[in-house]
């Protein structure tokens, strides 16, 4: 079965930096389609950054510049880097894979405040 586990979350200062990772199990991790999400108290969960089953990353408007979205295939594990962090940033993030289904990890609180 695909399990998807995360860590990295915590708590951070304004300017601060995380990386959060995604360690994906049960299934191959190459040329599948993978993302993080976050959700905010109250509001709708968005897309933060996005890859294809080609390789080519997008990110969200927001944090374009700040985030950066990679994978490291030997280890079946991604990575979400998150530079100069923002109160706004402040959400349960998800990370997500595609395997002929919808799968999910159980998600990590970033919490950016000083």
């Amino acid at each position: 079965q695909v399990q998807l586990v995360e860590s990295g979350g915590g708590l951070v200062q304004p300017g601060g930096s995380l990386r959060l990772s995604c360690a994906v199990s049960g299934s191959t991790f190459s040329n599948r389609h993978m993302g993080w999400y976050r959700q905010a108290p109250g509001k709708e969960r968005e897309v933060v950054a996005f890859i294809d089953t080609g390789g080519f990353t997008t990110y969200t408007d927001s944090v374009k510049g700040r985030f950066t979205f990679s994978r490291d295939n030997a280890k079946s594990t991604m990575y979400l880097q998150m530079n100069s962090l923002k109160p706004e940033d402040t959400a349960v993030y998800y990370c997500y894979c595609y395997y002929g289904g919808d799968y999910w990890g159980q998600g990590t609180q970033v919490t950016v405040s000083s």
